[in-house]
């Protein structure tokens, strides 16, 4: 029997049953939903109210393209989120990577935000879109901001018409990083930053079969700064994922021992303390900080299982606290 190669799933139209329901469930989930002049569908999700972690967990469904599961746990003294995809490259980095930078004007009134979620497969704005050799077709498109502001007329004018669908037709969930839903939705990329770094290090994306992955949730706080910190360091000292890859051992072996986050040389410190000897630079920053605390790789050529990194109890309660 030949095995004919699986056409990629529509990544809009997997999620748009997702986001319908969020938005029908709104006043439940503490949400708000508007439309600004020109159609444009806003989701608020915790800037004039209250959202909550249900809300962060189908929000982070919504993010990976409707290809994942995303669901509380518990933990030894905390609860985690569990990450799991069969679709972990097309999911986490086609879809839930934060990756597009949309910006309108500048100085005081200026707006910025990086875009997630299944839209950035629409317009496909990225290089990394070249390298996944995919873009998305889709009558209805959905973005997830990371912002505290609703983004101008212009710019959701000119997200509508990048993503190639009438203005009415796009979704904005608004999601600011201190509030319960924004750290519940940054802390499930926990996979996602591990696909990203075996990205950054060269690893062949094609050989990524599987994965899963969990994190602790760490408690928001009303200081963006604070905020942010916390959701890295969920990730950097409690983060624990497994990939399952093809390729052979040395391959899999030299993943493990370079994804955690401890193989970079600004670990040892929570991330706000990091961010503010960088001078609140990221590009200062070592990029192989931006890991997992703990990874698992096997491969299935062999079965053999690679394991490397540690969880960082003490230094997640100096960040938590």
């Amino acid at each position: 029997m030949t095995h004919t190669p699986a056409i990629p799933p529509g990544l809009n139209r997997l999620a748009a049953p997702l986001v319908e329901h969020l938005v029908s469930q709104a006043d439940a989930l503490r949400l708000t939903v508007s439309r600004q002049d020109n159609g444009t569908r806003i989701v608020d999700a915790g800037i004039a109210v209250p959202g909550g972690i249900e809300a962060g967990l189908r929000i982070a469904e919504i993010c990976l393209g409707g290809l994942g599961r995303v669901a509380l746990q518990p933990a030894s003294g905390v609860w985690s989120l569990a990450v799991s995809t069969a679709q972990p490259v097309l999911a986490c980095l086609g879809s839930q990577y934060a990756g597009w930078s949309l910006s309108h004007g500048e100085g005081k009134g200026s707006f910025f935000a990086l875009g997630s979620g299944p839209g950035r497969a629409l317009a496909a704005k990225e290089e990394l879109f070249k390298e996944l050799g995919y873009r998305d077709t889709a009558d209805s498109a959905c973005l997830v901001l990371e912002t505290g502001k609703v983004p101008p007329l212009p710019l959701l004018d000119k997200i509508a018409g990048d993503c190639g669908v009438a203005a009415d037709r796009l979704t904005l969930i608004l999601t600011p990083t201190s509030s319960l839903a924004g750290a519940t939705q940054v802390v499930a990329r926990v996979l996602e930053v591990a696909l990203h770094k075996a990205h950054f290090l060269g690893f062949p994306l094609e050989h990524i079969v599987d994965g899963m992955g969990t994190a602790p949730l760490c408690p928001p706080s009303p200081d963006f700064l604070t905020a942010m910190g916390r959701t890295n360091d969920a990730i950097l000292f409690g983060g624990d994922v497994q990939l399952y890859v093809t390729g052979d051992d040395a391959a899999a072996e030299d993943l493990a021992r370079k994804l955690p986050s401890e193989a970079s040389s600004d670990y040892g410190r929570p991330f706000a303390e990091v961010f503010k000897a960088a001078g609140h630079d990221f590009y200062k920053i070592d990029p192989l900080l931006f890991a997992p605390a703990r990874v698992a790789v096997t491969c299935l050529a062999s079965g053999r299982t690679f394991r490397a990194g540690r969880l960082n109890p003490e230094l997640l309660e100096r960040s938590f606290a």
